[in-house]
C-alpha cells in the first residue's frame, strides 16, 4: 500500500512540475517575440522595412500606427558593408515598401540586389540628389552617403517617405501628412537649436577629427561660420584618417595628412565612433607623441553610422545628434 501511495504522489509530482513547464514556456514564447516576429504576425498594417535606424526614426514618426516597421541593420553594425543575412531575403519578400539611404551607403553586393529587385524601394538620398544637387557634399570624387548628419538636410527625406506610405495605403494619405508637417517644423526647431548651440564655442575651437569620413554634413551645418558655408571655408574644420566607408587599409599618408592638419589648428583632441575601432586614432595619436604634440581620444564617442542603444540618450535620431553635439561642446568648453 504504502508503495503504490508513493507511486501516485511522483506521478501528480511530475505532472504538477510537466504543467508548469509548458505554462513558463507559453507565457515566455509570447512575450519575447524578435522584432521580426513582431512585424511578421502584426496584421492590419503597412509593413516597411528601412535599412538603418535613423530612417526608420524617420518612417515610424510619418507611418505611427498605420504601419508595422522593421530596420534591417540594428545595432553597431557598419551600414557601409553590410550584406544580407539568413532571413534577410523574407524581410525584403515581406516588406511592402523599403526605404533605404542609397548615394552608395548599402553597397554591399547582396543587400545592392535586393533593394535593386524590390518593387517599391525608396532611396531617400538619390531622390535628394535630384531635388538638391548643390546640397549633396563629394570626398575624393565620391559621393558622400551621411546626409543624416544635417538634421535641415535629412528631413527633406519625409515627403517621399509621405508619398510612398500614401501610394501603398491612400486611406491613409491625409494622416501621413500631418505627421510629416509635424516632424518637419520638430526638426528644423532641432536644427536650429543644435546649431545656436555649437555656434555658441569660439571659432577657433571648432575643430573636429573623428575616425572616418561621416560629419561632413555636420561640420558644414553646424560649426562652419556663415561665410565658410558661401566659399567652401569649412572643409578644413573636418578630418578623419579613414575614408567615406571605415573598411580601407589606413596609409601612412592618411595618418601623416591628419597629423599635420591637427598641428596647424592646434587640435589637442579627436573623436571616436561608436562602431568604428579606434585604431586608426590610436596610431595618430601615437605618431603625434612621437612629434611632441599631445593628441588624447574624448571618453566618449560620437554617433555617425548608427544611433545609440536604449537608455542612452541617442536612441532616437534627433537624439542621436543631440548627443554628438553636447560631446563637442562639452569638450570645446
Amino acid at each position: 500500500m504504502p508503495h503504490h501511495v508513493g507511486e501516485n504522489e511522483a506521478m501528480k509530482f511530475l505532472s504538477i512540475c510537466i504543467l508548469c513547464v509548458l505554462t513558463l514556456w507559453g507565457c515566455r514564447s509570447q512575450g519575447t517575440l524578435t522584432p521580426f516576429e513582431e512585424w511578421e504576425q502584426e496584421k492590419g498594417k503597412i509593413r516597411v522595412l528601412s535599412t538603418t535606424a535613423m530612417i526608420e526614426d524617420l518612417v515610424k514618426k510619418v507611418g505611427g500606427e498605420r504601419i508595422s516597421s522593421l530596420t534591417l541593420i540594428v545595432g553597431e553594425i557598419d551600414p557601409h558593408s553590410y550584406e544580407l543575412v539568413k532571413g534577410d531575403n523574407e524581410k525584403f519578400n515581406l516588406a511592402q515598401v523599403v526605404f533605404y539611404n542609397g548615394l552608395g551607403l548599402e553597397h554591399g553586393a547582396s543587400l545592392r540586389c535586393q533593394l535593386k529587385e524590390h518593387k517599391v524601394a525608396v532611396s531617400l538620398g538619390e531622390l535628394l540628389l535630384k531635388k538638391d544637387p548643390e546640397h549633396i557634399l563629394y570626398t575624393d570624387n565620391q559621393v558622400d552617403p551621411h546626409i543624416w548628419m544635417d538634421i535641415s538636410l535629412w528631413k527633406e527625406g519625409i515627403d517621399p517617405i509621405v508619398e510612398a506610405l500614401a501610394s501603398v495605403d491612400p486611406d491613409g494619405a491625409s494622416f501621413y501628412v500631418s505627421n510629416g508637417e509635424r516632424l518637419k517644423q520638430e526638426m528644423q526647431q532641432e536644427h536650429e537649436h543644435i546649431y545656436q548651440k555649437l555656434q555658441s564655442i569660439p571659432q577657433e575651437k571648432r575643430y573636429i577629427v573623428t575616425s572616418h569620413d561621416a560629419f561632413n554634413y555636420f561640420t558644414r551645418a553646424y560649426l562652419a561660420t556663415p561665410e565658410e558655408v558661401k566659399n567652401g571655408g569649412w572643409q578644413k574644420r573636418f578630418d578623419a584618417p579613414e575614408g567615406l566607408a571605415p573598411e580601407g587599409q589606413l596609409s601612412v599618408s592618411h595618418i601623416q595628412k591628419v597629423i599635420a592638419h591637427l598641428m596647424r589648428y592646434d587640435i589637442h583632441r579627436v573623436f571616436p565612433e561608436s562602431n568604428v575601432s579606434q585604431d586608426s586614432l590610436k596610431k595618430v595619436v601615437d605618431a603625434c607623441r612621437q612629434k611632441g604634440f599631445k593628441v588624447t581620444i574624448e571618453k566618449e564617442g560620437l554617433y555617425g553610422d548608427s544611433m545609440g542603444p536604449a537608455g542612452s540618450g541617442a536612441e532616437t535620431y534627433l537624439g542621436m545628434i543631440n548627443h554628438d553635439a553636447s560631446v563637442l561642446k562639452r569638450s570645446w568648453e
